[in-house]
């Protein structure tokens, strides 16, 4: 039976999931993954030793445990933008697909001129007219991010609208509310956890080349800020790999960590091939 379990797991899924898993254990503990605090000075621009394994930046500070805190902001980040995003994309999508009429067409107006406009570089405007924290960058991601998991959300639900259990619900005088976050939301599940583990690793870049672009948090450590150091203290054109190539590989595999999630768990390849619908009492 046990061979059996093991057998049916996606090695992609695995593999996403164990990158994840590796992640998410240094976020959680990073002050106690760190071999040195953030006060903790030694001589600049040190190549990597025995003594850091990293190296050191500009002020003397050892990278390795930067990368480490760094991990905490750039995945917080990109969690609470991504559940911004889908909330906000999954309940506009809902209302809209479902009601239909005149309230179908002004959303889905709305989520064209959204779908329209370039995503970063709005982001960058709304940064720079907002004081760069947390929660300011996951407001500018929402507001730019929501509008494709909308019209997803939107083609399902206008589906599952016609499926002959959700008329009889209507026909028998079940509210719209009920109808719509207890009969239709839950057979949404496949699309919004693939949106969800794609929408975390699309905040997280986002959140990356803010904070390189210096419009990130100054006050905390992330990937991105790291290579915004790394570039503007010359980093690149004096060879010092050791100081932007890990906050890189790290975002990337962070990154494809999620895409393996994401696409081979949720998306076509996964769950989301499976068009067997939950009738819920």
């Amino acid at each position: 039976m046990r061979f059996k379990l093991m057998k049916k797991i996606n090695p992609y899924v695995l593999t996403g999931t164990i990158l994840l898993a590796f992640f998410v254990f240094v976020a959680i503990f990073a002050e106690q993954l760190m071999p040195y605090t953030m006060k903790e000075m030694s001589v600049p621009f040190q190549k990597p030793s025995s003594g850091h394994l990293l190296g050191t930046n500009d002020i003397g500070q050892d990278i390795l445990s930067e990368l480490i805190l760094g991990t905490r902001t750039t995945m917080l980040t990109g969690v609470m933008a991504a559940t911004s995003v889908i909330l906000v994309g999954t309940g506009f999508g809902l209302i809209s697909g479902y009601f239909g009429g005149i309230v179908d067409k002004a959303m889905q107006a709305l989520t064209a001129i959204v779908m329209t406009l370039p995503q970063l570089p709005l982001t960058i405007v709304l940064i720079t007219f907002m004081s760069p924290s947390i929660w300011n960058i996951v407001i500018a991601i929402t507001i730019t991010a929501w509008a494709g998991t909308a019209r997803l959300v939107r083609a399902k639900t206008l589906e599952l609208r016609q499926l002959p259990y959700i008329l009889s619900e209507e026909m028998m005088g079940q509210r719209h509310f009920v109808i719509m976050f207890k009969h239709i939301l839950p057979n949404m599940k496949d699309i919004t956890m693939m949106r969800a583990t794609l929408a975390v690793s699309s905040a997280m870049l986002t959140e990356a080349s803010l904070s390189f672009m210096g419009l990130g948090v100054y006050s905390q450590k992330s990937w991105g800020s790291i290579l915004y150091y790394a570039f503007q203290k010359n980093g690149v054109v004096t060879g010092r790999t050791w100081w932007y190539v890990p906050p890189i590989v790290c975002i990337s595999l962070c990154i494809f960590a999620f895409v393996l999630i994401g696409y081979y768990g949720f998306g076509v390849h996964g769950q989301g091939s499976r068009r067997n619908y939950e009738v819920s009492l």
